[in-house]
């Protein structure tokens, strides 16, 4: 069993800033990818962000430039910075862990969310 609890979220600005936290608990030897998803109201789940055990990264397009994921030393930590924030940017982030084992992913675990909310 995986627990992943995310923290960070609230209430900004536009062009402001806020990092979100990922902590995995449980069987985090079982995991080798880690990343961050979102979901506005009324629309689909989209990845934000992912990284590799090996630190490699992606990025959504709406991504790009404002945003940079990262682990923490002890690895089960993943963290997301986000910079210029955008009122497009409003959704709940949600952590999400697997291993990745020749493209299929064993151990798919996610947390509970936090909200971002960009507004004036």
């Amino acid at each position: 069993q995986l627990q992943l609890v995310e923290s960070g979220g609230g209430l900004v600005q536009p062009g402001g800033s806020l990092r979100l936290s990922c902590v995995a608990s449980g069987s985090i030897f079982s995991i080798n990818v880690m990343g961050w998803y979102r979901q506005a109201p009324g629309k689909q789940r989209e990845l934000v962000a992912f990284i590799t055990s090996g630190g490699s990264t992606n990025y959504a397009d709406s991504a790009k430039g404002r945003f940079t994921i990262s682990r923490g030393n002890a690895k089960n930590t993943v963290y997301l910075q986000m910079n210029s924030l955008k009122p497009e940017d409003t959704a709940v982030y949600y952590c999400n862990a697997y291993r990745d084992t020749l493209g299929f992913k064993m151990n798919d675990s996610w947390g509970q969310g936090t909200q971002v909310t960009v507004s004036s």
